[in-house]
């Protein structure tokens, strides 16, 4: 899927991004946005940053994010610890 947003010329401007670097930046804060706000796991805002787990796990560090680890993740973790033993 694409989607085309219309964005003020001015605005990398005002953000003081470079033109070049906009369409990137823009990803990263709708990924961070949508994982802060529970719509998006570590993954998927990762895949849609275009950046690795790790990368975007430490950008979400940098900006006081905390990570979603709840019961399932734990079970998950408890069951591939298991699986490696």
């Amino acid at each position: 899927m694409s989607i085309t947003l219309d964005i003020p010329n001015n605005l990398h401007l005002a953000m003081n991004i470079a033109p070049a670097e906009m369409e990137q930046r823009m990803k990263l804060e709708l990924a961070v946005a949508l994982y802060s706000q529970n719509r998006l796991g570590l993954g998927k805002g990762a895949e849609l940053a275009g950046m690795s787990r790790f990368a975007f796990n430490d950008v979400l560090a940098e900006r006081g994010i905390p990570m979603h680890y709840g019961q399932k993740e734990l079970e998950e973790d408890l069951a591939y610890a298991r699986g490696c033993q």
